[in-house]
């Protein structure tokens, strides 16, 4: 038998381990498919960029520089004051980001460092079905119970207000913001908690001097996720900030304002007349690429940061 396995063996050649051609072509086969999947994604994003830029630049070769600094955002007037809109915009997602970021950052680190694995098995899924309720939901709950039962009781605000949107577009990232910042804290080597015990510390020091900064490349990238994902809600804004129809320029959260997608979807439907001035129809492509620049800056930003400081651990 020895002598068998000894001339089995000196008769291998190379060819031998080379993997089997039905193995091959299925292997080829896959990255074929995923490879199509890319660049399918990136034709998708080129497509859309295509589709607005022709009408957004004839938005601006047409329009007069005037219209685009007025006192407000009505386009059926033409009156097309960028700022107005994103003033909007901006005043709700820093409202949105005020509620998400405490809340889910504080879940986040009760689920990683201090819930037991079966408290974590049940209350992760509970904390993500809020990503599932639609938003057109959350926007009739801003209105018919946010504004009046805290919002209006509080300040004095009408019912309408972007301050109540912004509680609502919070609540609606929150989960978001949780998920992926839980993943983040959950990835970081046991061992960095186990030498912050053997050094005496106690858990809420390890959680938050160790812990969290070994995670917060992810923390930060799981923050401006939730800045896009407010800045690109439509729902909820078009139905509880009060700017349908146009909205003059406003930083006070508690008074009515128009975000960008409000105002595209106002455009869109039609409940802001799109046969009034001759660029009224132009601007809502011009929008949808200023909103559309807004977001992939922010994923880049995100992305190199996220780079730049994983690199240190």
């Amino acid at each position: 038998m020895g002598g068998a396995l000894t001339e089995r063996g000196t008769s291998l050649v190379p060819s031998d381990l080379q993997i089997a051609p039905a193995r091959r072509r299925r292997e080829r086969l896959i990255r074929s498919f995923f490879l199509a999947a890319a660049g399918l994604s990136i034709v998708i994003s080129g497509a859309i960029v295509l589709s607005l830029l022709g009408n957004a630049l004839y938005f601006l070769v047409h329009v007069d520089p005037s219209a685009l600094f007025t006192d407000g955002w009505f386009p059926r007037r033409g009156m097309y004051d960028i700022a107005t809109i994103v003033a909007g915009t901006l005043v709700i997602s820093g409202v949105a980001m005020l509620v998400a970021a405490p809340l889910g950052l504080g879940a986040a680190v009760y689920l990683s460092e201090y819930a037991s694995a079966r408290s974590r098995r049940l209350l992760k899924p509970a904390l993500e079905i809020l990503a599932s309720i639609p938003s057109v939901v959350l926007g009739f709950f801003a209105l018919t119970w946010i504004s009046p039962n805290l919002v209006q009781p509080l300040t004095g605000a009408p019912l309408s207000n972007m301050a109540s949107a912004g509680l609502a577009v919070g609540i609606l990232i929150t989960p978001l913001i949780a998920s992926i910042s839980e993943d983040a804290l959950h990835a970081v080597p046991s061992y960095l908690r186990e030498a912050a015990y053997g050094l005496g510390a106690r858990r809420r020091t390890t959680s938050l001097r160790v812990v969290v900064p070994a995670a917060v490349s992810g923390i930060i990238a799981a923050l401006l996720l939730g800045v896009s994902r407010a800045i690109g809600e439509t729902m909820i804004v078009a139905i509880a900030a009060g700017g349908t129809g146009g909205s003059l320029f406003e930083l006070n959260p508690l008074e009515p304002g128009q975000t960008m997608t409000a105002a595209m979807t106002a455009l869109a439907i039609g409940s802001d007349s799109v046969r009034g001035e001759a660029l009224t129809f132009e601007s809502l492509f011009f929008v949808g690429l200023l909103l559309f620049a807004i977001t992939l800056g922010l994923n880049l930003l995100s992305d190199a940061f996220v780079r730049r400081v994983r690199s240190q651990y």
